[in-house]
This record gives C-alpha cells, sequence and structure tokens, in this order.
C-alpha cells in the first residue's frame, strides 16, 4: 500500500497542475479575446484541434479504461501501481500550455478575477464529484473516479471559461454601465472641454499623439494612452485621468463589430472628428470593406452638428463620408488638391521633410523623425486638427519636430551595428507594403524582415498573404515566417516572385525567429519586425 500512496500524491498533484495550467490559458485567450463570446467563440473553432483536444486526453481515457477493466478483472494492486505514474506521465507531458514569455501576459484585473472565481467552481464541482464517488468505493479502485474527475476537469477547460464569461457577464454589464454613467456625468461637468474622436483602419493611434503634440503648443490636453480605445480604456482614462484644467480631451476609437463607434460616442461626444482610413482590418468582423467604411463613417453622424470633420481624402472610402459631416469639412491629401497638402516629400537617415500648405494659402517646410508617407499623412491629419483648433502652421513647426515614433510602429531602433525597424503594431496590407518598401531603401547590408504575416481579413486574407509575399520578394535578402500554418500564403508569394528558397525560414515563434537572428546578423544588417500577433494566434 506504501506504493501505492507514494504514487497516488504527485499524481493528484499533477492532475491538478496541469487542470489548473489549461485552465489558466483559455482564462489568458478569453481576456486577449477582449472577453467577448463571440471572439472567443470563433478562436476555439479555428483553434480546436491544437488547444481543445489533445492526445493527452485521449490517453488518459484508454488509461482510464485499462484502469477499469483491471479492477473488474480483479487485479487491483497492479492497476492501481501501473495506473498512477502512466497517468503522471501522461499529463506532464503537454507543452502546448506552457507559455514562459507571453507577449501580453495574462493582467489579473478585477474582472479577470471574477471570472476566475466562476471558472475554477465548475472543474472543482467534477473533481469533489470525483473524490466523493471515490470514497464511496472503499477501495483502491476509488482512484477511477477521481482520476476520471480530473480528466474531464481538464478537458473542459475552455468549456469552463466559456460558460463563466457567460455567467458573469450580466455582472460586468453592469458593472459596465456604471463605469459609463460616471464617465458621462464627468464629462457633463466639464462643459469648457472639445473632445476629438479620431478612427480608422490603421494610424489612429500615432495621430493621436501627433495631434496632442501639437495642440499643447496652445492647449492643456490630456489624450488616452497607448491603445485605449475601447468602452472601458475610454472611462477609465476619463474617470481617473482628466483634471479641470484640461481644455482638450484626444481619444482614438477603435471598432471590431458594428455598433462600436456609436457605443464609444455615448459615452463621450466629440466636437471634432478625424477618418484617417478604412482598410482590411476586421474584415472577418464586419464582412465587407463598405460595412467597415459606414462603421467608421458613423463617427461624421455622432460628433456635434458643428463640430469639423477631418477626412484623408486620398483614401475613397473616407472621401465618400464627406456626405455625412455636419460641420466644416477639412480636407487632407498626400501630394494632391486638398485643405491641408504636401509636396517634395524627401526621406533621409534622420527621418523625413517636405513642404506642407494649408487652406489659407502658407506653406512651411516640415522636419519630423518620423519615417515613411503613412507619417506624411498622419502629420498632415494633426496640422488640420490644429488650423481647426485655431493654431498656426508656424506654430505647429516645433511640436512636429519633437515628434517621436510610436512604439512598434515604424521605430528604429539601433543595437550596436545591428538597424532595428520596429513594425510590430502594423497588421494591415497597405502599412505592410509600405514598411517593406522602405526596408528595401536600406543598403547599409542584409535586409532581413521578420512576419507571421496577417489575420482577421476574412476572404481576403490568403490573397492579401500571397500578395504580401510577392512584395516582399522585391525588397529583402532574408525572410523569417512565424508559424508555417499562418505564413503559408506568404510563402506561396515568395515561390511565385522565384524567391530563392534558401532564403526563407520558418520558425515556430517569435522567441525562435530572435534566437536564429543572434547567430545570423553581422554589421549593417537591417530588421524588419512586421507584425507581431497576440498569443491566441500562436502555432505551438
Amino acid at each position: 500500500m506504501f506504493f501505492i500512496y507514494f504514487f497516488a500524491v504527485p499524481t493528484i498533484l499533477f492532475a491538478a497542475w496541469r487542470a489548473w495550467r489549461r485552465l489558466r490559458f483559455f482564462l489568458h485567450m478569453g481576456q486577449l479575446e477582449g472577453y467577448q463570446i463571440p471572439g472567443y467563440l470563433h478562436w476555439m473553432r479555428t483553434r480546436s484541434r491544437q488547444v481543445i483536444f489533445r492526445r493527452s486526453h485521449l490517453l488518459g481515457t484508454l488509461l482510464l479504461g485499462l484502469g477499469f477493466v483491471g479492477y473488474a478483472a480483479g487485479v487491483t494492486f497492479w492497476t492501481t501501481l501501473l495506473l498512477l505514474p502512466a497517468w503522471t506521465v501522461v499529463f506532464a507531458s503537454s507543452r502546448r500550455y506552457r507559455i514562459i514569455r507571453e507577449k501580453k501576459p495574462l493582467a489579473y484585473t478585477p474582472r479577470l478575477r471574477r471570472l476566475l472565481i466562476a471558472a475554477v467552481l465548475l472543474p472543482s464541482l467534477c473533481v469533489a464529484t470525483g473524490a466523493v464517488l471515490g470514497i464511496a468505493t472503499r477501495s483502491m479502485a476509488g482512484f477511477l473516479p477521481l482520476l476520471a474527475g480530473f480528466l474531464v476537469a481538464d478537458l473542459g477547460g475552455p468549456l469552463w471559461v466559456l460558460l463563466a464569461l457567460v455567467l458573469t457577464n450580466p455582472v460586468e454589464a453592469i458593472i459596465q454601465r456604471r463605469f459609463k454613467r460616471q464617465a458621462r456625468e464627468k464629462l457633463r461637468r466639464h462643459p469648457g472641454l472639445t473632445i476629438i474622436g479620431i478612427t480608422g483602419s490603421y494610424g489612429k493611434t500615432s495621430v493621436k499623439f501627433i495631434v496632442a503634440e501639437i495642440l499643447s503648443q496652445r492647449y492643456q490636453v490630456l489624450a488616452t494612452p497607448g491603445s485605449y480605445n475601447t468602452p472601458m480604456g475610454i472611462c477609465l482614462v476619463v474617470n481617473e485621468k482628466l483634471r479641470p484644467e484640461h481644455q482638450v480631451l484626444v481619444l482614438e476609437m477603435g471598432m471590431r463589430h458594428p455598433g462600436d463607434i456609436r457605443e464609444l460616442c455615448e459615452i463621450a461626444t466629440p466636437d471634432l472628428a478625424v477618418l484617417t482610413n478604412v482598410g482590411v482590418a476586421h474584415l472577418e468582423t464586419m464582412g465587407s470593406i463598405e460595412a467597415i467604411a459606414a462603421e467608421k463613417g458613423s463617427l461624421l453622424d455622432c460628433t456635434r452638428p458643428d463640430g469639423p470633420v477631418i477626412l484623408n481624402i486620398d483614401d475613397p472610402y473616407v472621401a465618400t463620408q464627406a456626405s455625412r459631416a455636419r460641420g466644416r469639412v477639412w480636407r487632407v491629401s498626400v501630394e494632391g488638391d486638398a485643405d491641408i497638402a504636401a509636396r517634395d516629400i524627401a526621406y533621409g537617415p534622420d527621418g523625413a521633410t517636405f513642404v506642407v500648405h494649408d487652406e489659407a494659402g502658407h506653406e512651411a517646410t516640415v522636419n519630423t523623425r518620423l519615417l515613411g508617407r503613412h507619417n506624411v499623412l498622419n502629420i498632415l491629419l494633426g496640422i488640420a486638427v490644429g488650423r481647426a483648433m485655431g493654431v498656426r502652421l508656424r506654430q505647429m513647426l516645433p511640436a512636429i519636430a519633437r515628434l517621436q515614433p510610436v512604439p512598434h510602429r515604424l521605430q528604429l531602433i539601433r543595437e550596436g551595428d545591428i538597424l532595428r525597424i520596429d513594425d510590430a503594431f502594423n497588421a494591415n496590407p497597405v502599412g505592410a507594403r509600405n514598411a517593406v518598401e522602405m526596408l528595401g531603401q536600406f543598403n547599409t547590408g542584409r535586409r532581413v524582415i521578420v512576419t507571421p504575416g496577417m489575420i482577421e481579413l476574412g476572404d481576403r486574407q490568403e490573397d492579401e498573404n500571397r500578395t504580401f509575399g510577392q512584395h516582399i520578394a522585391r525588397h529583402a535578402d532574408q525572410v523569417i515566417l512565424v508559424g508555417a500554418e499562418q505564413t503559408a500564403p506568404i510563402r506561396r508569394g515568395l515561390q511565385d516572385a522565384g524567391y530563392p528558397e534558401n532564403q526563407i525560414r520558418v520558425v515556430a515563434s517569435l522567441f525562435e525567429a530572435q534566437k536564429f537572428l543572434r547567430s545570423y546578423l553581422r554589421a549593417g544588417d537591417v530588421v524588419l519586425y512586421e507584425n507581431d500577433l497576440p498569443d491566441q494566434y500562436n502555432e505551438t
């Protein structure tokens, strides 16, 4: 009996540890999907073979079956002695849930803790039921119901999180309504505040920081940090950061589903709206680019009647939204005919220079550390906001010269003799192609790109990634693809363009790519990190 209990204790501990590790993994995925049930279900459907039913579950079920056969045959001692260590080995072997270095670690926020309590209670009932049934047998066969309870608790990991989301959603809705009410009330008590709403498929974070820097020349400005572009992110900033001295509040407004923009505007009604562009980002959740344009354009419907509207007319989908504006429309274009436009754009190792002219006919030469044509457009959008707010063109130049690249958006980082271009937060086809073209302009050494491709592009995802591969072939000397399945279309695009196979390397994760680069890179090389998928899209 000593040997039986010697194996029983570690078996139970390993089973509990494995069930917790798996449950934590699905909690993390639920958090990365914004606690949204549709998004979580979609992620599970696309990853079912990788994460939901593992070989260890099949082996565990077979071991339990053999255990029942052994007990039925009366071979009690040897069945238990062999079953317990075998079970331990099976359930300690899966490496899928060993996320040692998460890109965005699980954050134990108050909401996550509430979800955790609900998610832990459900598998605990399975284990408790197995323990009760096991005790009732009054024999060594009692290990079988207990192990079966752990098997069900482990196998049901994704289900427990889904049920916990369903159970806690009503509570979260009440909490969110309270936060929204608090934010709206605080904004009502601040009547002199000008609220600027910025939306677009990409570029809105950069434009937000540019606008904040330009307006700070004249006003006390508060801008949402990072990518705080959800209802709760905006409420958090308003409730905790807004002060009486602030004159301007700059809000980034994101969307993934129909109605998202209107929900944000119900919290904070914009006095001025900026629409950067309409792209295929979130095509998977929106259905069509026309639907994306209509949803982005709803920002204009929600802006106060006489509020200025800033539009990037280089984007035809944005230009068509002008009819929805109820205030003055400021048209912005790169090297086109518009209220705010640029000419003589030039790039160099220190950034970009160009000449800008405004609606009053004034011109000025702009110097900026930001790279890329899209950043010229972003600056022009910021200048348009400044002009709409009464800031003179030449007043803005020092602020533009101070601008620093937004982290992970074409951010140049020198690491000794190696130049790294961090464009990890760029996940749209237009921006990705622009970044690759910029990589092609460097000639100090080998040009390397590390990319997992682009996601959430719906039916266009494969074609866009294949075209991206063809584009990469013209500008890179070494291609590192992260995730074999996800990047297969990029590889086909490279092959279409006749790119050498020996210059393509496929790795399982970003960390593996970085490990390879440590021994591959030499002085003068330039590495572009183009997009970085969140943890829920890992293929390992």
